[in-house]
């Protein structure tokens, strides 16, 4: 699939971009720990999951954030309002604004990755940080220059893939020496490497011909992220870097149990 190649969209003025922090999904496999607290709630070294990243976001002067939200999701506009701050430095100047998708509220559950994205489109813009509220990853940077790199590019989506963890030793993704990740057919023994949920991401992955989910997604069409990334991958139109800091997917007790040793 191919595509014209776009005008790229410039951060002005150095200033960040905005995030979105995925906090929809019911965390089946951590059950019963999430039966009466939504998984990003759940604590790694004392703080909730979700907090980790708004702390980093809030550090690299990220100005706004969307959260989504479905099961419990109550719980998690209640812990952080509408505003967060690194303690000590909380001036209105610091403060990372909050705002919520409530997926569960208007639709009755969560629209998966793709779905929720395209959703909360509206408060987000044409470029956008996006990580996952159930991953744990402290050392990551949402690096302003990181992102002007991007928005300069004509890249879709750039990826931050990390070493395949012992529960997914397939991995997801190619990478070649130009930095351009890849969709490897199934048999080929080229090195994968597992996508890590932290991404920056275009506006326009979300139209067509990548997406067929309408603007705003005003009916709740649920729709996975990976589609929309192999198609892009396809066009040559996704770049990632690979991330070696610490990465836990939280996905079972058991992990959650062997950070907080």
């Amino acid at each position: 699939m191919t595509a014209a190649v776009q005008t790229p969209l410039p951060v002005q003025g150095g200033a960040q971009i905005p995030a979105m922090v995925l906090a929809a999904g019911r965390g089946e496999r951590m059950r019963p720990l999430t039966d009466a607290c939504p998984k990003p709630l759940l604590a790694v070294q004392g703080v909730p999951l979700l907090e980790w990243h708004l702390r980093a976001l809030a550090q690299a002067g990220v100005p706004r954030a969307v959260i989504n939200t479905a099961w419990l999701g109550e719980q998690i506009s209640e812990r952080f309002g509408g505003h967060f701050g690194l303690q000590g430095n909380e001036s209105a100047g610091s403060l990372l604004s909050i705002s919520y998708s409530h997926e569960g509220r208007d639709f009755g559950g969560a629209l998966e990755t793709a779905g929720g994205i395209a959703r909360a489109l509206p408060q987000l813009g044409p470029v956008f940080w996006l990580a996952a509220g159930d991953v744990f990853a402290p050392d990551f940077v949402f690096a302003t220059d990181a992102a002007q790199r991007f928005a300069a590019s004509t890249a879709l989506a750039h990826l931050w893939l990390v070493p395949n963890p012992e529960h997914h030793p397939r991995g997801d993704f190619g990478r070649s020496d130009a930095g351009l990740a890849l969709n490897l057919p199934a048999d080929s023994t080229a090195p994968r490497y597992t996508y890590s949920t932290l991404a920056l991401l275009r506006a326009e992955l979300f139209g067509a011909p990548w997406c067929d989910v309408p603007a705003g997604n005003p009916t709740g069409i649920s729709a996975a992220l990976a589609p929309l990334l192999r198609r892009a991958m396809d066009a040559g139109r996704v770049t990632a870097s690979l991330y070696t800091g610490r990465w836990t997917d939280v996905g079972t007790p058991q992990r959650l149990a062997q950070l907080n040793r």
